[in-house]
């Protein structure tokens, strides 16, 4: 029997982090052992997988530089365009919506060629005028 004034050895059990990994474990087809095995070949492959992350973030920062001549424009499209967009990435065709959205302007441009020909004669127009009101503003008078 115990007393009040007596204390009691009760020994808390050893808490096992389930990445630590004692010498002591069982070995064989047992659970724990599958266990444990399991746990180390995790833990084995932890070193590659950090190192392929590392190199997934360098080939993301590498084309981020390479893809400087490359221009981000924000656009409001309509649900119908969004969807389109979408099919597109989910068929495969493009990796993502900016892709696709790219692409489609591209084709735009040279569908409309024969406009921006016109846009381009018109702005050589407007340049000249420019050019012609500023020299009258910078004319000494006589």
């Amino acid at each position: 029997m115990s007393s009040p004034y007596q204390r009691e050895d009760r020994r808390e059990p050893e808490t096992v982090d389930d990445l630590m990994l004692r010498g002591d474990q069982p070995h064989g087809d047992s659970e724990e052992a599958r266990t444990a095995s399991s746990v180390r070949d995790i833990a084995s492959r932890i070193p590659e997988s950090l190192s392929a992350i590392g190199r997934d973030i360098s080939r993301t920062i590498e084309r981020a530089i390479a893809a400087k001549d490359d221009y981000v424009v924000a656009v409001k499209i309509s649900p119908e365009a969004q969807d389109k967009l979408e099919q597109l990435v989910q068929a495969g065709v493009f990796r993502n919506r900016a892709e696709a959205a790219g692409f489609l302007i591209d084709q735009g441009i040279r569908t409309q060629a024969a406009l921006f020909g016109r846009v381009e004669q018109k702005l050589a127009e407007i340049e000249r005028l420019r050019a012609e009101l500023r020299g009258m503003i910078n004319e000494k008078p006589a």
